[in-house]
């Protein structure tokens, strides 16, 4: 009996380690996911550039005018370019963390967000990533979206 109180404490102290690294490794990559938003608020290139690894993919799902839905990629050193280009009021993408998937070094987030310009209501939408742990931290491989002007509750 005494052997099996010893087996049944090791397990939970070792699930209890695993939880603990988990949440850690959730903060991390919550970490990098908000440096891209901070980023953006302030327009800040260079703390836009630490958010992503070298090798990325960023692409929307959009619809066209006729209605067509569309994936469009766009490359980071433009979408780098166009938070940096000077402009009066500040993109504001205010994002909820709604899933956080992680197996060693890949994470999945989903982020439901909101978009402003300023104050500005601008599209709402679902933001996906896909991180890798390397040497330096998490950094964003991949992101894509939705955006849409309505069900933005």
């Amino acid at each position: 009996m005494k052997q099996f109180y010893l087996y049944f404490i090791a397990i939970i102290l070792s699930t209890t380690n695993v939880s603990a690294q988990n949440l850690n490794e959730e903060e991390a990559v919550k970490s990098t996911i908000n440096l891209l938003f901070d980023g953006m608020r302030s327009s800040d290139t260079t703390m836009l550039k630490k958010a992503f690894a070298a090798n990325n993919t960023m692409q929307t799902i959009a619809k066209t005018k006729e209605g067509k839905a569309v994936v469009r990629t766009e490359s980071l050193a433009n979408f780098i370019k166009s938070i940096g280009t000077p402009h009066s009021e500040k993109y504001d993408e205010r994002i909820v963390f709604t899933k956080i998937l992680i197996d060693a070094n890949l994470a999945s987030v989903w982020t439901d967000y909101k978009f402003y310009v300023g104050e500005k209501f601008s599209h709402c939408g679902v933001n996906s990533f896909q991180l890798f742990k390397g040497d330096d931290g998490w950094k964003i491989i991949y992101l894509i979206d939705t955006r849409r002007k309505d069900n933005c509750n």
